[in-house]
């Protein structure tokens, strides 16, 4: 108990103090979650304003598959990426493996689908209202998919802050692809398990508060965002 309670004090010492290897490793694991994230909601926000408006043969297939994809195994992403990055896959030439680029990939393929299919839910709903509006004004499909992304913002941005609680608590992925390199690669997830494994409670007690930080924050405003949704504002 005496050992956990110093643990907990020299963690709570370093976050105060600024540490250098916290500060540097939190930094890292936003920016590589917030690149991935971006990139993800340019992908995945539109595709699911579309979902929820387009009509043809092989929707409900398609979003029973988005659906399905929300649950993707992040090793197995991770292993994916890795064969297609290393210097005997079709990508290797760019000599990307072990690198944050590396990790945002994996990280964009897990977060891309949980967007995706969220926003779809959301915009479905708020087709529903705007659908005989927009029709008999006879706005073409990509008109009607903006004022969905326009007016349904704030379930957008819901979708967008869940997928970036999914990516920077990832660890599995980027283990894989980025390697847990020193001053490279090392993010707040993989540095824990590293510094648990070197028996440095401190320091992954240190990174632990920062990433439980980061998450209260994250679901702090998602449920914020939910709670004005339900009260009728988009």
């Amino acid at each position: 108990m005496n050992d956990l309670l110093a643990g907990v004090i020299a963690a709570v010492n370093l976050v105060i103090t600024l540490d250098n290897d916290l500060v540097e490793i939190s930094l890292r694991s936003l920016q590589v979650s917030v690149v991935a994230v971006l990139i993800a909601a340019v992908i995945g926000l539109p595709f699911g304003a579309f979902l929820a408006v387009a009509r043809f043969r092989y929707r409900r297939i398609a979003i029973a598959i988005l659906n399905a994809l929300m649950g993707l195994p992040p090793v197995v992403v991770g292993l994916v990426v890795y064969i297609l990055l290393s210097r005997s896959g079709p990508f290797g030439v760019l000599d990307l493996l072990f690198t944050p680029t590396a990790m945002i990939l994996a990280q964009v393929i897990i977060v891309t689908p949980i967007i995706a299919s969220l926003s779809h839910q959301a915009l479905r709903d708020l087709w529903y209202l705007y659908h005989d509006l927009l029709i008999s004004i006879h706005t073409t499909k990509s008109q009607r998919i903006w004022v969905l992304l326009r007016d349904g913002r704030r379930a957008l941005l819901t979708a967008t802050l869940t997928g970036f609680g999914r990516a920077i608590g990832e660890v599995g992925a980027i283990m894989i692809v980025g390697g847990n390199i020193d001053h490279l690669t090392r993010v707040l997830t993989t540095a824990i398990a590293l510094e648990v494994g070197k028996g440095d409670f401190a320091l992954a007690l240190g990174l632990g508060i920062v990433l439980i930080t980061i998450a209260i924050v994250i679901n702090l405003a998602v449920h914020s965002l939910s709670k004005t949704e339900r009260g009728g504002v988009w």
